[in-house]
């Protein structure tokens, strides 16, 4: 008896979210490397926490699948694109990965409605909620870096920003531990 309850469409939707996910860990910790050599520890190390995050995210889908009787599969990954060549650029590409990542949300709630799968539309809405929550992040980071005066902010800026990026809250959960109500 087939107990699969994803479509063959939902189901490779959400494989395809999972690589995605996986995807993003690798960009935000490529990222975090070309930080961390230009000497922006903190940023290096907010954006390591972000990569785990993404992680974590791949990791959500991955269970999801599998509660609802699929099975996933672990797919190749694109290498990260090139170093950014300044902050702005980097938090840009930030900005931009989480804008694409909303569209694609939006695609498999889009597919849930349509096939009525409303067990993956629950599911998807904690999706919704946290790239809300993923877009605002990377549009303050956009915001701080244009304050203090962007690719030619003073040396003290940049230090005060990197310094305040390393202390952000370091409270990455485990996919498992996630719900709607906290992310």
């Amino acid at each position: 008896m087939n107990t699969n309850r994803l479509s063959k469409e939902m189901q490779s939707a959400l494989i395809a979210q999972m690589t995605k996910e996986a995807s993003a860990a690798q960009i935000y910790l490529s990222l975090g490397i070309w930080a961390d050599d230009q000497g922006y520890g903190g940023i290096a190390n907010f954006l390591f926490r972000h990569a785990n995050e993404e992680r974590n995210h791949m990791t959500k889908f991955m269970e999801y699948i599998l509660e609802r009787g699929g099975k996933p599969r672990v797919e190749a990954i694109p290498a990260p694109p090139a170093e950014p060549k300044s902050l702005t650029e980097c938090f840009n590409r930030v900005f931009q990965h989480e804008v694409d990542n909303t569209e694609a949300i939006y695609n498999i709630v889009n597919l849930s409605m349509k096939e009525q799968d409303w067990a993956t539309w629950n599911f998807a809405q904690w999706f919704v909620k946290e790239q809300i929550e993923e877009e605002k992040l990377a549009l303050e980071l956009i915001d701080k870096l244009k304050i203090a005066g962007g690719d030619k902010a003073t040396d003290e800026s940049l230090f005060n920003l990197d310094k305040a990026l390393g202390e952000a809250d370091d409270e990455v959960s485990l996919a498992r531990e996630a719900t709607a109500e906290n992310p």
